[in-house]
């Protein structure tokens, strides 16, 4: 296949392939951090970006408006504007240049580096996780959060050019900081007294939903693979929330539901929890 490199030096995770050349198929679903992408070949992508999470401006759903409200309280501008429909209008409006900025960046061939993972968020679409590269070298999720587009967040892993996933997480978090201090994008609009009540109403929020869905809102019978299972699906499970979540996807594969425990934050008593909602096929 032209224009695909494997790297191979990743040692915990499946390797990283290098597709050279490809463009950006435009759509009116993109968002700054997922979109389609063409490989020189005609293959087409949905392409989920590791570590950067940019605000949801698609909402069609319950489950995007709670995404929506947690990510306006991450940035703590959920009062911009004095009501909560100024605050959305305003939440959405950076969405939408996140994915206009994405569009620009992105007008000359990139490389993408993908293990083609799944990144399925809700289950109902399917993307996959990747790193993008511009011809330039700029990685585009350091990009969007330098610009304060985006946020340090979601899944990640080892690097294309060699470096480990808490590294790359490390260096979104500075980049991150860096940008609020400077009041760049979504951060120039954040209010600083709030941020903290309005990210503990968040923490608070997700504990309750875990623990109300304490015997997961499973089917009787139903079983999810965790190698498999969207973020969405996963967090149906007794305490289990997006960040652990997260963390699971990044720990794919499991060879056993005993190796779940691997995955920092699931200890004994908690995978004793979610164990009969688990399986693994050989």
């Amino acid at each position: 296949m032209a224009g695909l490199v494997f790297f191979s030096h990743l040692a915990c995770a499946d390797p990283l392939n290098r597709i050279q050349n490809c463009v950006l198929v435009p759509t009116d679903w993109a968002d700054g951090d997922s979109f389609l992408v063409r490989t020189p070949e005609g293959d087409e992508h949905t392409v989920r970006l590791y570590g950067a999470d940019c605000i949801e401006w698609h909402v069609t759903d319950e489950s995007d408006a709670r995404r929506l409200r947690e990510q306006r309280r991450y940035f703590g501008i959920t009062q911009t504007g004095g009501s909560p429909q100024e605050s959305i209008k305003v939440a959405k409006e950076f969405g939408a240049a996140a994915a206009k900025e994405a569009r620009r960046i992105l007008q000359e061939p990139f490389t993408l580096y993908s293990a083609f993972s799944d990144a399925r968020g809700d289950g109902k679409y399917k993307r996959i996780y990747g790193f993008v590269v511009t011809q330039g070298g700029v990685d585009l999720s350091e990009y969007l959060v330098t610009a304060g587009l985006a946020r340090a967040y979601g899944v990640s892993r080892e690097t294309y050019n060699a470096r480990t996933r808490d590294e790359y997480r490390a260096q979104l978090q500075d980049l991150e900081l860096i940008a609020a201090r400077s009041g760049k994008g979504v951060w120039s609009e954040t209010i600083w007294e709030n941020l903290s009540s309005e990210r503990q109403e968040q923490r608070i929020e997700d504990r309750e939903i875990s623990m109300a869905t304490g015997g997961a809102p499973l089917l009787d019978g139903e079983l999810l693979n965790p190698n498999e299972a969207a973020r969405d699906e996963l967090m149906r499970l007794p305490g289990i929330g997006e960040t652990l979540a997260n963390r699971i996807i990044e720990g794919r594969p499991y060879e056993g539901i005993d190796d779940l425990t691997r995955v920092s934050g699931i200890g004994d008593s908690t995978l004793t929890k979610i164990r009969e909602f688990l399986k693994i096929n050989p």
